[in-house]
């Protein structure tokens, strides 16, 4: 259970100390390398060109049209504020034709305004789920071409959020990041045009409550940014110990920790409520102050505007414009530092998309692979050297024939290379010297997909999907008949016990198939390798997780399967492989005996003291 606390947490969104959208002061992963790792971003975005730029067009169009209605919009307040001057004096009245035409031109400016931010986010919309799609298709297949060591050295999680968190917040911060940027800086400029526009002097005092607003927004982040990576940090450890305890429930009430876990929960709780209300609430802080100095910055435009429109200088309207221009001011600033973040946590999404692109692969395959069609089952090992790490061999120097339907039992201590010579066979690990033959062709000629396609492999750990028995069967064999999937079933011994179940082959197993027993999982992989029907059948402890007298009835079974069949069987319950025609054992990577039972046996070797102490541990 301990080893859940170190596997890494995907990254969260929101109040928690996510990227983008999280409150002031959240902190934002960043990226090693932001210019490369923006720079081969750019590059995929290379394809999608002509559409971005579509996109940037539409958005500076878009906003363009938005920051002129208001100036329009005051002239129809002028014209109101004329026409009743004029009535009040006797003058004149309201036109009402002119303020209708005004007001067509400013539903025009913002119907163009919105169809344009229509057409812009369709646009980007569909480029970054074309680019989503695109980076998840490669992930997809990188992970085809990945070495097994690499799976084993990282957690499934953090494997899955290179194709799920990490293309998300890509696609979110691309997505936003772009039109945004352009978005904000026209309107900024836009604004700050217009206001000059209408009055100087209102736009310095206007200007003037900028830097009395950025000095509050980098005092609440200075002091809400400890108490938010505080937060995150605390986060992690309730999520890693909910995790932990409901993983290892059985454990904790076998052994009456409940008391002790709540403990521990409350704890680490309290941490996070502590620096979660401090964070929240400096951050909350943020929008008061600012709504406070903005209020400051509209007393005084709409104090300068009225002595200006009494002397004559400016319209009424244009004080109307002037105040929706005022609103309009710091909101593209501080959109640009929520760009900024984006760009931050988007850059290092994109920076592990593409570290897990540059991965070391796979030995490609051949480029005219030989055929599988007519495959004997023939494997011969000729000094073959391996180790899972440089400079650490776990093979030193092993041979080996094996015939066509020869059962070789291989058989050994814990860690002397029993499954890493089925790792071998398999290519999942490729040897560093020396080379394994099948029918008299190293195994490298062949694809990887058709060599393996002749192995029927079941292991000690099962693996079982969630879906119906039938289709866990059939998996060995896509194309079989339901009637094929229940003899297999037969052959394993398995079709009792899986007509007894509600449902019986048409079952729901869940998602970790905890619905039946080990022992019965067992069974429905071996039923599935009796259905695959390969040439060559691997089995690694096989019977470890069955009771003596089942095991007794698989082993008839297997005893059929394998006629005529090249068969590798790895077993530490020396009974079960005692009518092996060859025994195999290893000792730290070397065969240091083989032959049958009975010769072995005779000699009084390694293989005796291993069967002997067995046979001791048994009385």
């Amino acid at each position: 259970m301990a080893e859940e606390r170190n596997h890494k947490q995907p990254p969260r969104r929101g109040p928690h100390g996510g990227p983008p959208g999280g409150p002031p002061g959240a902190p934002v992963e960043k990226a090693k390398d932001f210019k490369g790792t923006m720079g081969r971003l750019l590059r995929y975005i290379g394809n999608y060109k002509f559409a971005v730029l579509l996109a940037c067009v539409f958005a500076a169009v878009s906003t363009v049209f938005s920051v002129r209605a208001p100036k329009v919009l005051g002239e129809a307040t002028t014209e109101l504020y004329n026409g009743i001057k004029a009535m009040y004096m006797g003058t004149g009245g309201i036109d009402f034709g002119a303020i209708a035409k005004i007001l067509i031109v400013v539903m025009v400016l913002y119907g163009i305004s919105v169809f344009c931010s229509f057409v812009q986010s369709y646009t980007m919309t569909t480029v970054v789920q074309n680019l989503s799609y695109r980076l998840r298709k490669e992930i997809t297949e990188k992970i085809g071409r990945m070495p097994m060591k690499y799976f084993e050295k990282r957690t499934v999680g953090e494997v899955l959020s290179r194709i799920t968190n990490d293309v998300d917040t890509l696609g979110m911060g691309l997505n936003q990041s772009i039109t945004t940027l352009i978005t904000s800086i026209a309107t900024l400029v836009g604004v700050v045009y217009m206001m000059l526009s209408i009055s100087p002097l209102m736009t310095g005092i206007t200007a003037l409550m900028l830097p009395l607003t950025l000095v509050v927004m980098m005092v609440v982040i200075k002091n809400s940014q400890p108490h938010f990576i505080a937060q995150q940090r605390e986060l992690g450890e309730l999520n890693g110990c909910i995790e932990e305890t409901f993983s290892g429930l059985n454990v904790v009430q076998a052994y009456n920790r409940e008391q002790a876990v709540l403990d521990e929960f409350n704890a680490t709780n309290e941490k996070l409520y502590e620096a979660g209300w401090k964070s929240q609430f400096l951050s909350g802080l943020m929008m008061p102050l600012m709504g406070f100095i903005g209020n400051l910055g509209y007393v005084a435009v709409v104090i300068s505007g009225a002595m200006l429109a009494i002397r004559g200088t400016i319209q009424i309207g244009d004080i109307q414009a002037f105040m929706n221009y005022v609103r309009n001011f710091t909101q593209p600033i501080t959109q640009l530092g929520q760009v900024s973040n984006q760009m931050q946590s988007m850059a290092a999404a994109a920076e592990r998309v593409f570290a897990f692109l540059a991965e070391a692969e796979e030995e490609p395959a051949p480029a005219q692979p030989v055929s599988t069609g007519h495959v004997e089952g023939n494997v011969s090992f000729r000094n073959v050297k391996f180790g899972y790490d440089p400079g650490q061999p776990v093979i030193h120097d092993w041979s080996c024939e094996v015939k066509k339907g020869e059962t070789v039992a291989i058989v050994g201590p814990t860690g002397a290379g029993k499954t890493t010579m089925v790792k071998l066979l398999m290519r999942f690990y490729d040897v560093d010297g020396g080379e394994i033959l099948l029918d008299g062709v190293n195994i490298k000629a062949y694809d990887r997909g058709e060599l393996r396609r002749q192995f029927g492999m079941v292991l000690q750990d099962t693996w079982l999907f969630k879906g119906t028995i039938m289709e866990n069967i059939r998996y060995g064999r896509a194309d079989a008949t339901d009637e094929e999937v229940i003899a297999a079933a037969k052959a394993a011994h398995a079709h009792k016990f899986i007509r007894s179940l509600p449902g019986g082959y048409s079952m729901e197993l869940n998602e970790d198939a905890t619905n039946v027993s080990q022992g019965q999982k067992q069974l429905l992989t071996i039923a599935r390798a009796i259905l695959a029907d390969s040439p060559v059948l691997i089995l690694d402890e096989a019977t470890s997780s069955v009771d003596t007298r089942t095991e007794q009835l698989i082993q008839k079974g297997m005893d059929t399967l394998m006629e005529g069949r090249t068969s590798f069987v790895i077993a530490h319950r020396l009974s079960t492989i005692r009518n092996a025609d060859r025994i195999l054992v290893m000792q730290e990577g070397n065969i240091v005996e083989q032959g049958t039972h009975d010769e072995l046996l005779s000699k009084g070797g390694f293989y005796s003291q291993l069967w002997n102490s067995q046979f001791e541990s048994a009385n």
